[in-house]
């Protein structure tokens, strides 16, 4: 090797530093990955985020003040998917900011028996998950990776984030700052309002359910109230199955707990690091990969052409059997009147029987094979008013199975690029949380066909008629 008057001595620095160029800016990119290696690959506890979520900038002033009032939903959804656990998240929020109450929020909680870490189909994930995880927030990314102080400045308004302008309500408080401000809460109990009638009446709209409790609510002058952990859900989850449900849209399309939502950095800087795959021909530098830093895109409009499929597989196969034999509805918020897809339960099954015919089309709607997938991609892309070029597939499928789905849809159209959750390069605290990542590309798809009896379509679909996209960008199976 020429030395170019360099001395040996020097050569051997030249080559030290040009090496050190590529293998540390490569050990901090994969750090956490790196960080597992060494920590015998457990799951992330993200103490980062939890203990930002115990020192928001308006805990001072709400511990110092007597008229901030909260609501404590003790009996909040857990040990189950996060399309459920959002779902009822959303009606507990709403029912706090309606009231005038701080929603207090708490963890996505996979397993409430105190353990770090819990067993799920042979495989460690976290027990909890910090909220500021999954939603909203912003802070500064230097400051925060160096593990110095910094001041924190949170968007969303479900993990503490400002209100809108005007809105007066109290911010939203972590669980742990409740306890803190309120040793003596008021606590009711569901069975105090809740009659079976509400529970059990299909022709009770949840608006009225939701009235109720505002008006009880608003009776009591504690500034502290703690649903009873015991108690039923408030909402109890058959409602989200029915209409009846719709009737809540009145007081949630307009709410900042729909229109402000947000997911969290961890979220979105998943989303940079993927971007080559939502958007086709994206370039992402190095530099922006190491920094996290952004790029020029607004991250509330649609992606251009972008088409989003939701597929369930895996046990979902069970569960489509399950709701063809009960005769079950779709999920609430996909089965607004202005859909063009709509499903007609059938009337002759349920209880457990349902005829063959039944169980073809709860099949084909529920879990469809790739040839039925193929032949309504194409049909949504003739119909769509806007150019439909590329494909994200959520989806939990063998990889086997998706790159059969991948081809199938490459011969049947001309596509700029079909990409699926099996593409996705996440970093190890972001692995725990990414079917968040699938609902943010979802929610700003420029259309989106999704599993009628899915919460996580549910919960997109409901977002993006919040933020305005035309009715007919949402289809289903």
């Amino acid at each position: 090797m020429p030395s170019y008057g360099l001395t040996k001595r020097g050569t051997r620095f030249l080559l030290l530093a040009i090496t050190l160029c590529f293998v540390l800016p490569a050990t901090f990119y994969y750090r956490e990955a790196v960080r597992t290696y060494f920590t015998d690959h457990l799951p992330p506890l993200y103490e980062d985020y939890r203990e930002r979520e115990q020192s928001l900038s308006h805990y001072r002033d709400y511990e110092t003040r007597k008229d901030v009032k909260y609501l404590w939903s003790a009996n909040h959804a857990h040990s189950s998917g996060w399309g459920n656990v959002m779902q009822d998240y959303v009606m507990n929020a709403l029912l706090a900011h309606s009231a005038g109450r701080s929603f207090v929020f708490d963890d996505y909680i996979w397993n409430p028996d105190g353990s770090l870490f819990t067993d799920y189909n042979g495989h460690l994930i976290p027990s909890r998950i910090p909220l500021t995880a999954l939603l909203g927030g912003k802070y500064n990314m230097i400051n925060f990776r160096a593990h110095t102080s910094l001041t924190w400045t949170v968007l969303g308004v479900m993990v503490g984030g400002e209100m809108p302008p005007g809105d007066t309500t109290p911010r939203a408080v972590s669980k742990s700052f409740f306890n803190k401000v309120c040793p003596n809460p008021t606590i009711v109990r569901v069975s105090e309002v809740n009659d079976d009638r509400m529970r059990f009446d299909e022709s009770v709209p949840t608006s009225y359910v939701f009235e109720k409790w505002l008006e009880k609510l608003n009776s009591i002058e504690n500034p502290c109230v703690e649903i009873d952990q015991k108690s039923e859900p408030i909402f109890e989850y058959w409602i989200f199955g029915h209409e009846r449900m719709l009737s809540i849209w009145k007081y949630l399309k307009d709410s900042p707990v729909s229109t402000h939502w947000d997911w969290s950095p961890l979220i979105h800087n998943a989303y940079r690091r993927n971007r080559h795959i939502f958007v086709p021909n994206a370039v992402t530098t190095f530099f922006q990969m190491l920094t996290g830093s952004t790029f020029p895109e607004n991250y509330t409009n649609p992606i251009p052409g972008l088409l989003a499929l939701h597929v369930r597989r895996g046990d979902f196969q069970n569960h489509c059997v399950h709701l063809g034999k009960w005769s079950s509805n779709w999920n609430a918020f996909n089965m607004f009147p202005e859909f063009s897809d709509r499903f007609q339960r059938p009337t002759d099954g349920g209880w457990g029987e349902t005829s063959e015919k039944n169980m073809q089309m709860y099949m084909q709607r529920c879990f469809p094979t790739i040839d039925q997938i193929v032949e309504k991609v194409m049909q949504v892309r003739l119909e769509s008013e806007k150019p439909l070029t590329h494909i994200y597939i959520m989806t939990n499928g063998a990889v086997p199975w998706v790159e059969e789905l991948k081809e199938a849809l490459g011969n049947a159209g001309n596509w700029d690029q079909i990409k699926s959750s099996r593409d996705l390069n996440v970093t190890w605290e972001q692995k725990f949380v990414v079917q968040s990542l699938d609902m943010l590309v979802a929610q700003r798809a420029e259309v989106l066909i999704g599993n009628g009896w899915s919460s996580l379509t549910s919960n997109v679909v409901m977002l993006r008629m919040a933020h305005g996209l035309p009715p007919d960008s949402n289809r289903f199976w």
